[in-house]
């Protein structure tokens, strides 16, 4: 079934978010979280990743990126493929994960209803892409991004999420480098 939603222009930059199955919030340790910013910095340095903006949430992640390689649907695609089979294989292999047993069963309770899937699911299969086309619109986006960990209330301020490029906008490459 087609989705609304599709990479139309190759060499667009695009603002995409994706969310973990029935909205699990998996990102609460540094060691799922070290799984996104690992994989962001080489797909950044191997497959033409430009990251402009970025937002990690325990549930899901925001991105602002374009695919310097015209291929931003197969990059994503890698992305979301590998870091699923690592942080499947990071929670299962994590001595300290209480909520292990539930969380693999959630991922393979979604895996079974999806007939391209053949264990366990982590990631909800769209991606919804909204091609950036100007600067107010950028704008819009960056803003939306930042402010999504003080709309939950886990901040007061967006640079005070750590896993946020609004600190990155403040100068702060300490987490994740971005294509400012």
């Amino acid at each position: 079934m087609s989705r609304k939603y599709k990479f139309h222009n190759l060499s667009g930059a695009y603002f995409i978010s994706f969310a973990t199955v029935y909205w699990l919030d998996v990102f609460t340790r540094q060691e799922y979280f070290n799984v996104l910013t690992e994989s962001i910095t080489y797909c950044r340095a191997k497959k033409g990743m430009e990251v402009f903006a970025y937002c990690f949430m325990p549930n899901h992640v925001h991105l602002i990126f374009r695919s310097a390689n015209d291929d931003p649907s197969g990059l994503i695609r890698d992305f979301k493929g590998f870091t699923a089979r690592k942080l499947i294989k990071t929670i299962k292999d994590n001595p300290k994960e209480s909520r292990k047993e539930w969380l693999l069963w959630m991922m393979k309770r979604a895996g079974t209803k999806n007939s391209n899937v053949k264990e366990l699911q982590f990631w909800q299969q769209h991606n919804n892409p909204i091609e950036l086309w100007s600067t107010k619109v950028i704008q819009q986006k960056i803003d939306y991004i930042h402010n999504n960990p003080v709309k939950s209330g886990f901040v007061t301020n967006p640079v005070d999420w750590k896993y946020s490029s609004a600190r990155n906008y403040q100068e702060d490459q300490t987490v994740l480098e971005i294509d400012i």
